[in-house]
């Protein structure tokens, strides 16, 4: 992509509304734009960047046997209602009335929808167990929305329920989730400690949180100073019943908590030990026995023909806020500096001046032999200072900067910055492409 072409509108002054990091690069870097307190559209850069993020969930949640689906974002009273949760859930459920006056809401999770949808079909236990996903967009009303898409309103969430037949098949779908959620953060590039956690309005009496550990972070969370030295270990666990318990053990048996769970007079910590910190929940996971499926009817005949309710869990990942949230982890006072991972882009092109006709033909040649190896490129094309130029790299974070000047062309050489180390390195412009895929 030509950045000459390219919507990339850029900010030089912070606006005064972005108090953490995040809210003010995004906001900078011409990410995102608020449509109103809490709501953001997502431009171009920003959107590529979710698009990734919600890539890599989705590729983990399918590795660990949950299977895709796409529910409406406005929901049924009726189904809340037969919960009792309709009334229960607060002022955060925006409710609406359609032209027949008949009550709906703007969905804040979906354990009621997906129940509705797995009592007509799952009938016998032959038919478990069974655990479905989406990635879709949800409204929560928030008192004070603020820190960007850090606490919005609207937001891009995936979640997940599982459906078994009884309390050791359910947390076996539990773990199995614990796993999957360690691998997801650690492939986007994040140290996440799972905690335990309350269940708030979801129910249930075994959830964890999933936090980043971050100055900003909204909670304040407790845990044993050997997380510090934890190496991320669950790469060597398979999704077997034995594995995934094991991975729960090793993760758990090491004191963490947030806030709402810590009680000083019980932690088991010393006090040399123990240590507090600010944190960022990008996952929570709950295990419900059958909260929702015992009222709503739910059942699930067993090996003897006898009904039972089914065991459900949810699982939830906020995907918009991860953007933040790797942000928060990963940048510094010139800028984002992005995992490759979910890079917008993998190497931002300089064409120093454009207005010197060799660089500019080095550098128009660079850029096709990029694309054509498959590598995502945004070409600095423009008839910009080169202050500038590199202001605007450093500043959207990509993890590599090729430069080609006129001085560096009289001897065929590029110039090569690593974003995250700052590191600069010279090479022909021939091996650019070469090093670049490797």
């Amino acid at each position: 992509m030509r950045l000459s072409e390219y919507f990339l509108p850029t900010l030089k002054e912070t606006p005064a509304e972005a108090q953490i990091a995040s809210h003010r690069l995004m906001l900078r870097a011409g990410m995102v734009r608020q449509a109103s307190a809490g709501i953001y559209n997502w431009l171009p850069l920003g959107l590529r960047v979710l698009k990734k993020i919600e890539n890599i969930v989705r590729d983990e949640q399918e590795k660990s046997g949950a299977q895709e689906i796409l529910m409406p974002t406005i929901q049924s009273a009726d189904l809340w209602k037969e919960s009792g949760r309709y009334d229960d859930y607060g002022k955060e459920m925006l409710r609406i009335r359609d032209r027949q006056d008949r009550e709906f809401l703007y969905g804040p999770t979906n354990e009621e929808q997906i129940t509705d949808i797995t009592r007509a079909f799952l009938k016998s236990y032959k038919d478990l167990p069974k655990n479905l996903f989406q990635i879709q967009w949800k409204f929560r009303d928030e008192t004070r929305p603020r820190f960007g898409v850090m606490r919005g309103r609207e937001f891009l969430m995936k979640d997940n329920y599982s459906f078994d037949l009884n309390i050791k098949a359910g947390r076996y779908s539990y773990n199995k989730m614990f796993l999957a959620y360690l691998r997801t953060f650690a492939r986007l590039g994040l140290q996440a400690i799972p905690m335990a956690a309350e269940s708030g309005p979801i129910g249930g009496d075994l959830s964890h949180e999933f936090i980043v550990l971050a100055p900003t972070g909204e909670s304040e969370v407790y845990f044993d100073k050997e997380f510090d030295d934890i190496k991320i270990l669950e790469s060597k666990y398979t999704y077997s019943e034995a594995d995934v318990a094991d991975c729960v053990k090793t993760y758990t048996s090491k004191f963490a908590a947030t806030d709402e769970k810590y009680d000083p007079k019980t932690c088991p910590l010393e006090e040399k030990d123990l240590k507090t910190g600010r944190g960022i929940e990008v996952g929570h996971i709950f295990f419900f026995g059958d909260k929702y499926s015992k009222p709503m009817g739910a059942t699930i005949q067993d090996a003897d023909g006898k009904p039972v309710p089914l065991q459900m869990g949810s699982y939830g990942i906020g995907v918009s806020r991860l953007v933040g949230a790797i942000i928060e982890a990963s940048h510094d006072e010139n800028g984002i500096i992005w995992p490759e991972v979910v890079a917008p882009f993998k190497v931002g092109l300089i064409c120093l001046r454009v207005d010197d006709e060799g660089c500019k033909a080095a550098s128009e040649k660079l850029y096709g032999d990029l694309q054509k190896a498959g590598i995502e490129v945004l070409y600095d094309d423009r008839n910009e200072r080169p202050g500038a130029k590199f202001s605007t790299m450093d500043l959207i974070g990509l993890p590599y900067q090729v430069t080609i000047g006129p001085r560096g062309l009289a001897n065929g050489i590029a110039e090569i910055k690593v974003r995250a180390t700052g590191e600069k390195s010279e090479l022909p412009i021939k091996d650019v492409v070469k090093s670049l895929s490797a």
